[in-house]
């Protein structure tokens, strides 16, 4: 009986043991509002785990997860091949929640304003510098907008907002696709860098006169003024979820490795910044039990926390995607 008892706490202590791993993660500031969530709520319901998770850019994740210097990484932008070729461990990409990017301005006296794409890229060109500029003035007519220098806002950080932002602008300007072009850390023509959404958010408040971007739940926590973008079907749209959702839809067929953008997607209401954002998962963990909880926090995210993204302005996975990436899921080593 004694050796039976004992045969069962150390059982117990065991399993206990592998259940309590200290994760670490990096990488994208996008997500970390909704990730911050989930990461605090999964480890209050497992006792003996942690997960600390540095929101420094998915610049900064990608180049940590390819040298094997976290658990997981996260990014906006999809790795390109010589980028998963490159890394230490051989890395999947696992889609989470979708967003927008939403262009904010702090322009006093003034609540809504009109960009067409031409417009916004040509501001970031720095080909448009006021804000009584006749192009700008012609989407507002009701607007009386001030003669006030633009003060463009942009990451300083290399940014999967970045990314989801001037893969839009090299879709919609063939001037932005030819120069600058789509990245994480395009050369900037103009303006001036904040690290993270929050530093361009700040940046943006303090400033009058400043446009910059960010991603939606960055405009609502700090109050700022968000613009109304022109889709591809030439609707005037402003951020929603279901302008997100609608963008998603134009994707028939996900890829295997689902990489994909959904950027200036076709649909009346298709709201044209909206992206996916990846967590970066090693297909083989180097340590297993690491590994068995990864794959439980990843099941508990696409099972249970997708219902909670809506809170924060996030859309949710469409079912399909969702049902695809838990067999993804189950599929880790």
């Amino acid at each position: 009986m004694k050796k039976t008892l004992v045969a069962v706490i150390l059982f117990v202590l065991a399993l206990s043991a592998a259940q309590a791993q200290k994760l670490t993660g990096a990488g994208a500031t996008f997500p970390y509002p909704i990730y911050s969530k989930w990461f605090s709520e999964y480890a209050a319901a497992h006792p003996g785990v942690e997960i600390n998770y540095q929101s420094i850019g998915s610049g900064g994740g990608i180049r940590q997860v390819s040298a094997g210097l976290v658990d997981f990484g996260a990014s906006d932008g999809p790795m390109t091949d010589e980028q998963l070729a490159a890394s230490k461990s051989k890395l999947v990409h696992i889609p989470t929640v979708m967003g927008a990017v939403v262009p904010v301005f702090n322009v006093p006296g003034v609540n809504d304003v009109k960009f067409s794409p031409d417009v916004l890229a040509d501001i970031f060109l720095g080909k448009i510098d006021n804000w009584n500029n006749p192009r700008i003035a012609k989407d507002n007519p009701e607007l009386k907008l001030p003669d006030q220098k633009i003060i463009v806002v942009h990451r300083s950080d290399g940014s999967g907002t970045t990314y989801i932002f001037t893969d839009y602008l090299s879709k919609v300007s063939k001037d932005w696709a030819n120069g600058p072009s789509k990245g994480a850390s395009p050369s900037w023509p103009v303006g001036v860098g904040g690290k993270g959404n929050e530093g361009v958010a700040g940046l943006v408040r303090q400033l009058p006169g400043a446009l910059g971007y960010v991603e939606l739940i960055y405009a609502l926590q700090n109050k700022i003024t968000c613009g109304e973008v022109k889709n591809a079907a030439g609707t005037w749209t402003k951020a929603t979820i279901e302008g997100v959702t609608e963008a998603a839809a134009s994707i028939k067929v996900m890829p295997a490795d689902y990489r994909v953008s959904i950027t200036n997607a076709p649909g009346a209401n298709a709201y044209p910044i909206s992206s996916f954002t990846w967590l970066l998962i090693p297909i083989k963990s180097q340590d297993a039990a690491k590994g068995k909880v990864i794959k439980d926090l990843l099941s508990w995210i696409i099972t249970s926390g997708e219902g909670e993204v809506t809170n924060l302005s996030y859309a949710p996975l469409p079912k399909s995607v969702a049902e695809k990436v838990l067999k993804t899921v189950y599929s880790l080593q």
